[in-house]
């Protein structure tokens, strides 16, 4: 079989889920399958990972793309007789004027059940390309069975066209020891308190507000200090909550860091007495698998795509009832034991995900989509 893969997001989107996504399946791909040839479109720099006997690399430049998903892509895999091409980043890219079969990786419908929560121009996009990517792809990758769910619910498509190739966390994420970590964290960041950790952007699907009003309430009752550490980058969206964090006299309490780089994220889960994701919609939720791959006790919804990720090594909770996360942040402060037990937990939950899992079933959606054309009549 000859693949192509639209391996731009690389790049382009390093850092969010749909860059660590595509990173992380492609190099597993390329590990594990020495039969197929891989064609991939990539934008930027660091591709020596990717340059295999069975791989070719062809540039592409982030000016004018238009051209290049319109015209230059359809030319290109006509002429290098792709079989199957695919798309990682929601699609986007499809055009009806690509000859071969097309995969595409539909990772939520965010825009679709919370359309409040993201960009307007993204919204339009999403909602005016979306059906057409539907419509065009021959297979559908998505994350979760949960995001599979959704899919059905607004297209009445063939539920046989869907395949679940569940993410994983990178190799990064695992156990160090915890008292170096808190050293590190306190020298570089200045936190020397046992904290609780959030990290995960600042979206209102994110529900960041009920956390900081959570975990305000907590140290009102509390006979031990402890910090809420809120790692990300400051954007309009933070500015809100730091405002709320003020309001409640909590800025000795609850930390903003901003950026943080990838290295030391790892640093941080290990740090931390657990870590908080109260969100109320994921397509998969990494963070939280990232946390337990640390063996970091989680925190985290019961809606959506979460309880497939975290199955019982975590705790669980309602993300609209704030008196419950409030209780679960209590209670886990509270005891060592807990702790202990949930870390020993999500570590053996966190077991059941790899890239490497992913990749094999990805590998064995492309085979089933490329079997199911060749024996149409």
């Amino acid at each position: 079989m000859r693949i192509a893969i639209d391996a731009r997001g690389i790049n382009w989107y390093s850092g969010t889920g749909i860059g660590t996504y595509t990173e992380n399946v492609l190099k597993n791909l390329l590990n594990i399958d020495k039969e197929n040839f891989y064609q991939l479109y990539w934008s930027g720099d660091k591709y020596e990972d990717y340059e295999k006997p069975n791989s070719n690399i062809v540039m592409c430049s982030k000016k004018h793309q238009r051209f290049f998903q319109e015209h230059f892509f359809p030319v290109s895999l006509e002429n290098e007789k792709i079989d199957l091409y695919h798309i990682p980043q929601n699609g986007i890219g499809v055009t009806p004027n690509i000859g071969c079969k097309k995969m595409c990786t539909i990772h939520d419908l965010i825009p679709y059940i919370m359309p409040e929560t993201v960009g307007r121009g993204y919204l339009l996009k999403f909602l005016k390309e979306m059906p057409i990517i539907i419509e065009e792809s021959t297979g559908i990758l998505t994350v979760s069975e949960y995001s599979k769910r959704d899919i059905l619910k607004f297209f009445p498509i063939d539920e046989s066209k869907i395949y679940v190739t569940p993410l994983a966390a990178d190799s990064k994420y695992t156990p160090l020891d915890k008292e170096k970590c808190k050293e590190i964290i306190k020298e570089k960041y200045g936190i020397d308190k046992p904290f609780l950790l959030y990290i995960g952007g600042f979206s209102e699907r994110k529900n960041v507000r009920s956390l900081i009003i959570s975990f305000a309430k907590v140290m009102k009752h509390s006979n031990k200090e402890y910090n809420l550490v809120i790692v990300g980058s400051y954007r309009d969206s933070s500015q809100e909550l730091v405002k709320l964090k003020d309001s409640l006299n909590m800025q000795d309490y609850i930390k903003f860091t901003g950026f943080a780089p990838d290295e030391d994220l790892p640093i941080y889960y290990n740090a931390c007495e657990a870590f908080v994701y109260p969100s109320f919609y994921e397509g998969f939720g990494l963070p939280p698998l990232e946390a337990m791959n640390c063996g970091t006790p989680v925190i985290t919804t019961n809606l959506t795509s979460i309880p497939e990720v975290v199955g019982d090594g975590g705790i669980l909770i309602n993300p609209y009832n704030d008196k419950e996360l409030q209780s679960a942040m209590e209670l886990i402060l509270g005891s060592d034991t807990l702790r202990r037990e949930y870390s020993r937990l999500g570590l053996q939950r966190a077991k059941l995900f790899s890239w490497e899992i992913t990749a094999r079933n990805t590998l064995k959606a492309y085979e089933d989509v490329h079997n199911k054309i060749l024996e149409a009549p």
